[in-house]
């Protein structure tokens, strides 16, 4: 078909019956997204773009691509990226694809962070685009959904000061509260209290022994806490808590895979995320870690091991089992092989009081729950995913 015209249309309905002969379960899905990932569009301009002709040079990384989702490889790896919380990171075959359950993870690290080390309240809400890969992706997502609009129903209606709320106000305060919008039209607040020559937010400290405001203000630096990742894949968990949190949190993010470690510094530099920030090591498990300057002086360590048990990698989908590395899965006989190092290690990495945070399979969290408990750790916990499974630990040392 030399002579004929391919356009964004015919290459779309052509690639769908393609995957869907070939026993894909979302077959238009996969379409669209390696329509997007070859020729740049969205999803959205693809379906504006219908008549446009398509390049031979799109034409041929299209085949390639086709070809490749044909054999059950990741939409992830054929695209060579995927969003993850707010941000995209490369993926390539031989590194874990980062998953929605591992969001979640990242959210439970941060929210300790905020209320335990930082101070910033609640975490950020955030937006998320996923690249869906199967079903259980959109269950999660459904899931996410529908907790969003019941917490959007149970959140209590914002109301206006009442009179009697400013009188409150005004007996607590010691002096007349106004309603937004601030002094009387025509005061004149910029000069304070002339009399005694300070401000009125300076008298606020009194019996404080400071010249003024400012230097109650700065008189504490803002707390920068530290974060241990092991095993970092394409390095998503530790680059989300550093965008999340710029200038806040200094991590060390770890791989005994080179390509992982690679993969993770090419993402952290396209992210424009400083190597101070994000700190990457090649090496086996916490052993890049200097004992005499670093042990004891992380408030997280996070972790997304090998944890699937090595019966069950059989039973694991085709494009998982036979395309993700196996070094990334195969948890062990019981899937906590390196949990077990883990919980071993996070006294040793830990101040007083900080937070071990792993994702494990979740036929095995009441079994890592009694290890966590037989170290000596506090406040244990297990954490659903978004499909209302067991999936996370977390444990205070």
């Amino acid at each position: 078909m030399p002579n004929e015209t391919w356009t964004i249309k015919r290459c779309l309905d052509w690639t769908r019956d393609y995957l869907r002969d070939k026993g894909d379960e979302r077959p238009r899905l996969a379409a669209e997204w390696l329509l997007s990932g070859v020729t740049g569009l969205s999803r959205t301009e693809i379906y504006m773009s219908f008549d446009k002709p398509m390049s031979a040079e799109e034409l041929a990384a299209m085949h390639g691509a086709v070809v490749r989702r044909a054999k059950g490889e990741p939409l992830q790896y054929i695209i060579g990226e995927t969003d993850f919380r707010t941000i995209t990171v490369a993926c390539e075959p031989g590194v874990l694809i980062p998953r929605p359950e591992t969001e979640l993870l990242v959210e439970e690290v941060l929210r300790y962070l905020d209320r335990e080390v930082l101070g910033a309240g609640e975490p950020q809400r955030r937006e998320r685009v996923e690249l869906p890969w199967n079903a259980e992706v959109e269950a999660a997502l459904e899931a996410e959904r529908t907790a969003a609009e019941a917490a959007r129903r149970e959140a209590p209606a914002e109301r206006e000061l009442t009179e009697h709320d400013l009188e409150v106000l005004s007996e607590e305060l010691g002096e007349p509260a106004a309603a937004e919008g601030g002094a009387d039209e025509g005061a004149d607040v910029s000069d304070g209290d002339a009399s005694q020559g300070v401000s009125p937010l300076e008298s606020r400290f009194d019996g404080v022994e400071v010249a003024n405001i400012e230097d109650v203000l700065s008189c504490q630096a803002p707390t920068v806490a530290r974060v241990l990742e092991v095993g970092c894949g394409t390095g998503c968990i530790s680059l989300s808590i550093a965008a999340e949190r710029r200038d806040r949190v200094r991590c060390v993010a770890i791989d005994i895979e080179p390509r992982a470690v690679d993969l993770t510094i090419r993402n952290r530099d396209a992210l424009g995320i400083s190597p101070q920030a994000v700190d990457v090591r090649l090496g086996n498990l916490v052993s890049p870690l200097d004992r005499e300057t670093e042990w004891g002086t992380f408030d997280v360590l996070v972790s997304n091991p090998p944890y699937i048990p090595t019966s069950v990698l059989t039973l694991l989908p085709h494009e998982v089992a036979d395309f993700e590395p196996d070094l990334a899965l195969n948890g062990g006989e019981d899937g906590l092989d390196i949990f077990r190092r883990l919980v071993n290690a996070a006294p040793h990495m830990l101040r007083p009081g900080g937070l071990l945070a792993c994702e494990l399979y979740e036929g095995h969290l009441d079994q890592a729950a009694a290890l966590c408990r037989a170290a000596q750790m506090t406040d244990v916990r297990i954490v659903n995913d978004l499909t209302n499974r067991p999936r996370m630990i977390l444990a205070r040392v």
